[in-house]
């Protein structure tokens, strides 16, 4: 299956998806009968999910600990880690401050006419350890294992950085063996990511159809306006992660774009960033990036570069004090955007990320947090617009790291005129990656079968 045809069957469900959730909403007696019909449909969802969770894990350690015990020298993964940071914090940055000007200048929850619930008590979100405290600590962890089965990104990210530097310095047969040992790793994970792929048009036809059944397309026209201003905010932040993007990787952003189309289709119909993480470290490394700084930089987008979710929280916070009827001096929202930018890192794990912190952030401002209980209806559309922003973003952050790293091979687009040919036949040490990378040449040539040929890529 090539990238075409997945994205051309993600397309079909995503129609179907709606078609079939509107059909089931009108057919149906009641509220009751619906979610229980969902129930049917999200299943297909949740174990598209389930398995892509599965392959998080490996996928991330054993390509991290092959990238980094590459490298050989902690210098370079010192100034790839800070450079990669100083990118993450720049893009959160314009990525909170245009959702507060747009929030301020398409006022969407003003005037909005519908009541206001009076309490948070069924909201669900667990606000009470969001501090930085908790948040450094957790980023260590106690236990690999455990950090493993929990699907820890960050976790998993440190724990592979001291074993791929340490393995890195051992320089005898034993060490190189493992070294071996993990790329094959990466060879059959990215095997079992082919199969996963497979199954991503009815995963997204479930999780569409369930969310359509329960909700219906009125909700949509309800909450229209908010939609629709968000979307508009979403498209000002894309034209500057593009624009950013040029100005380093110049026309070849454009291609990077074009090789990313399906994670970006999958990720917005899954409303799911762990549904792209195999995919696009495949599609990264067919535009020509190394597999060791792919491997490093990427993960770590997960947990600190979520642009999407950035822009919605000042975004749904303005909204929500719009709504009520709350004036907000400049200042107080200036306060908030920085606070926000220091409570938002690293929870890309959190159920309903956005929502927790936002959550957490409006009593300090005295905002009801009630007024999230008004969006929560459709937060699944919104969260599809916000996990496309966030892979894009990633996918732009890894491609101006690699070109700055000099890491980017010059030949790679090259590859790219053959797009019908198999990846089988790639799979030759003649791949311009794959020689630049001779310890580990298979990390980008064993492709899933349904990506178009060339070098290769949760939450």
């Amino acid at each position: 299956m090539k990238l075409n045809r997945l994205t051309s069957m993600v397309l079909i469900a995503l129609v179907a998806g709606v078609l079939v959730g509107y059909a089931c909403h009108r057919l149906v007696p009641d509220s009751e009968a619906a979610h229980d019909l969902a129930g049917y449909f999200t299943l297909l969802a949740d174990i598209f999910l389930r398995m892509i969770k599965m392959i998080i894990a490996p996928l991330v350690f054993s390509t991290l600990v092959v990238g980094l015990a590459n490298m050989g020298d902690a210098k370079t993964v010192g100034r790839i880690g800070s450079r990669a940071l100083g990118w993450f914090i720049m893009a959160s940055f314009c990525s909170l401050v245009i959702g507060l000007v747009l929030a301020n200048v398409l006022q969407p929850g003003h005037n909005l006419g519908v009541p206001l619930p009076q309490s948070a008590d069924s909201l669900g979100l667990q606000t009470s350890s969001l501090n930085l405290k908790n948040f450094i600590t957790h980023v260590f962890p106690k236990n690999f294992f455990e950090a493993m089965a929990t699907n820890e990104v960050l976790q998993i990210l440190v724990f592979a950085l001291f074993f791929g530097i340490a393995l890195g310095q051992l320089h005898h047969q034993s060490a190189r063996s493992l070294v071996n040992t993990m790329d094959e790793v990466v060879h059959v994970m990215l095997k079992v990511t082919d199969y996963v792929m497979r199954f991503a048009p009815v995963g997204v036809f479930g999780a569409v159809a369930g969310a359509i059944t329960v909700e219906g397309l009125g909700m949509l026209s309800v909450f229209g306006k908010f939609m629709l201003s968000f979307y508009v905010a979403l498209a000002v932040l894309w034209l500057l992660l593009v624009g950013a993007g040029y100005l380093v990787l110049g026309k070849d952003v454009f291609r990077l774009i074009k090789l990313i189309r399906g994670p970006l289709l999958v990720g917005f119909s899954t409303a799911s960033s762990e549904s792209t993480y195999p995919k696009l470290m495949e599609q990264l490394e067919r535009f020509g990036i190394k597999p060791r700084v792919t491997a490093f930089v990427l993960p770590l987008g997960y947990s600190f570069n979520l642009d999407g979710s950035m822009i919605y929280t000042t975004f749904l916070a303005i909204f929500i004090a719009q709504a009520y009827g709350i004036e907000m001096s400049l200042a107080s929202q200036v306060t908030m955007l920085l606070v926000l930018m220091v409570s938002s890192k690293g929870i890309a794990g959190v159920p309903r990320a956005s929502l927790v912190v936002v959550a957490a952030v409006l009593p300090m401002f005295n905002l009801p947090e009630a007024g999230i209980l008004l969006i929560l209806g459709i937060d699944h559309f919104l969260d599809m617009g916000r996990t496309f922003t966030n892979v894009l973003g990633n996918a732009i952050a890894t491609a101006v790291v690699a070109k700055w790293e000099g890491a980017v091979d010059p030949n790679a687009a090259l590859a790219d005129d053959e797009d019908e040919t198999p990846l089988a036949a790639h799979a030759e040490p003649t791949q311009p990656l794959a020689a630049a990378e001779p310890v580990a040449p298979g990390l980008s040539v064993q492709m899933a079968s349904e990506v178009a040929p060339g070098p290769r890529q949760p939450s």
